[in-house]
């Protein structure tokens, strides 16, 4: 079984051995994209470095949709080969590479037109599913169906009656997107990629023309590193014009950030069996199944305010209350919320109509000798992004390199899952936890699952829920600072467990307990531990401030007042 750990000690390890050799290519922001490139030039046999400003996909990658899928709305745009290549993404990650934290999930579209709708909505469905199926990859997930007025209530009574006439159920997949990062990272490291987390780039190094490395500020122990490599990838999504003002040039194309911001609502809110698709004037309107939970969203907003921490408005929030409960029954009000999130979309924006009109589709470029620039897409054809971006810098290298083999990868905790979900009782029995947790545990780790057992093993305490989060055991919040790199307990709390959106409290009364977890890991004494707890209330304050103001401007402003942890600057 393949694994890897990312604690304390690797991660000063991996700055150290970055700066001991000349690497192949250096792989620069830890999102998804960033995070694929890395695995992908690690196993073709390259020397690979991987640094992230931040935490492991703590941009846009820990906030999206959580959905896999292959773009529904895009065949009405007749972008076919956009939706072809996503639902062989979404097939390969359900099936081979991630079926541990890639699932299928129902989603019911609601007509509210008879005769010519049904028509229409059915045809576009039923090529979605052709489309699936002719990847090669799409024979595990049900076909979609027909569905009356009547059956359809059935499955989401939620619904308002008069909101529709009819519906068609189809299927997409779901992934806990930052998780699933992390697991890419570690997946890496165990192919001998060199990753950390923390690590900013302040400048990049230069022979004339060319760039030949970079210098990376260690946020954490403030050392400085002069990593050299061959290749240097950009991946830095709605930074990417910024990285690229480090070497002064200006990029073939430019990222617009969009914003948009989801609601988590509790499961016993909306009573529905299956998820919801809803057009709006603008887009599309998902309701999607999350746990013990439900995920609304999402806007699509222009945004040019602060890239780390975007800030949703109360305007947002209402307009995503508004939406949905133009369909539901029963209506959601502010109090159902527990959770807020906002992210940013990178968009490309290009100087010409040839690249603007890109938008959702991604490009790659090499602006100068020795930099790669990989930057839009989406984030379920990240693989094929990194493999193009991988491609392009093996043109800069002076030697045969391999073909990309990512396609036959299996993520780590993915070989042997199956096999253990089947056993998923039998565990259960041997280790004394309920079934439930079982199947928690496997659908976060797979088969690294042993790994977290073996802790409770040691200290059956950590067998025990986390105070606040009773969702999640106390063994995962060390877990997550001994092998998936978090440093802080704002990495818990929001990317490693989602408690930060899955409680009404956002975390704060977890905050303590999981800090203690934490500190023998990571070597803090109390006032260490005491400085983590403010930082996260703050953090909290900040942005239940931000959804009470108005616009994008108040509630920028009113985000900006929780300080980071580590400040980059």
């Amino acid at each position: 079984m393949r694994t890897a750990t990312l604690g304390p000690e690797e991660r000063a390890q991996a700055l150290a051995g970055m700066a001991e050799r000349e690497l192949d290519v250096l792989v620069v922001g830890g999102g998804v994209v960033g995070a694929g490139t890395a695995l992908d030039a690690a196993t073709r046999g390259l020397a690979t470095g991987l640094v992230e400003a931040r935490d492991w996909a703590s941009g846009t990658s820990s906030r999206s949709s959580k959905l896999i899928h292959g773009g529904l709305r895009y065949l009405e745009m007749l972008d076919f080969a956009l939706v072809r290549e996503a639902l062989k993404e979404r097939g390969l990650l359900l099936e081979r590479l991630a079926p541990h934290l890639v699932k299928p999930v129902p989603f019911l579209y609601p007509l509210q037109h008879k005769g010519w709708e049904r028509w229409y909505a059915g045809s576009g469905v039923a090529l979605y599913d052709a489309m699936s199926v002719s990847s090669g990859h799409g024979r595990g997930l049900p076909l979609h169906r027909h569905l009356t007025r009547k059956h359809a209530l059935r499955l989401a009574p939620a619904l308002k009656k008069d909101a529709l006439v009819g519906a068609l159920q189809y299927y997409d997949a779901q992934v806990d997107d930052a998780r699933h990062v992390a697991t890419l990272v570690r997946t890496a490291a165990s192919y001998g990629a060199l990753v950390a987390n923390r690590a900013k780039v302040v400048g990049f190094l230069r022979e004339g023309e060319r760039v030949v490395g970079a210098r990376v500020r260690d946020a954490e122990g403030g050392g400085e590193y002069e990593v050299r490599a061959k290749q240097v990838v950009n991946s830095t999504g709605v930074w990417t014009d910024d990285t690229q003002g480090l070497i002064a040039e200006r990029g073939q194309f430019h990222v617009r950030a969009s914003k948009g911001i989801h609601l988590v609502v509790p499961k016993d809110r909306i009573h529905s069996t299956t998820g919801l698709i809803l057009r709006t004037e603008k887009s599309v309107l998902f309701v999607i199944p999350w746990g013990r939970h439900w995920i609304v969203g999402t806007t699509d907003t222009d945004w040019d305010l602060d890239k780390a921490h975007p800030a949703a408005s109360s305007a947002d929030i209402d307009y995503l209350l508004e939406h949905v409960n133009s369909v539901l029954a029963v209506p959601l009000t502010r109090d159902d919320v527990q959770g807020v999130y906002a992210g940013l979309r990178p968009l490309l924006a290009g100087e010409s109509d040839a690249t603007s009109k890109l938008s959702r589709e991604h490009t790659v470029a090499h602006p100068v000798p020795g930099m790669v620039v990989v930057a839009g897409g989406k984030y379920t054809t990240y693989r094929v992004m990194a493999k193009d971006a991988v491609d392009e810098a093996v043109h800069g290298l002076d030697e045969r390199v391999a073909e990309c083999v990512t396609e036959n990868v299996p993520l780590i905790g993915a070989e042997g899952y199956n096999a253990l979900w089947n056993a998923r009782a039998r565990i259960a029995k041997r280790t004394g936890l309920h079934v439930a947790r079982v199947e928690h545990l496997l659908n976060r780790f797979g088969a690294m699952t042993q790994e977290v057992l073996d802790l409770i093993t040691e200290d059956p305490s950590l067998g025990e829920p986390l105070g606040g989060a009773d969702d999640y055991l106390r063994a995962e919040v060390v877990y997550a600072a001994s092998h998936e790199g978090a440093r802080h307990l704002d990495d818990v709390l929001t990317r490693r467990t989602r408690i930060s959106i899955e409680t009404f409290d956002r975390g704060t009364r977890s905050a303590r307990e999981a800090a203690g977890l934490m500190a023998p890991v990571l070597g803090w004494d109390k006032s260490r531990i005491e400085a983590e707890i403010e930082h996260y209330e703050k953090r909290v304050e900040a942005e239940r401030e931000s959804q009470r103001q108005p616009d994008d401007l108040t509630a920028d402003a009113a985000r900006l007042g929780a300080p980071d942890i580590v400040p980059l600057e």
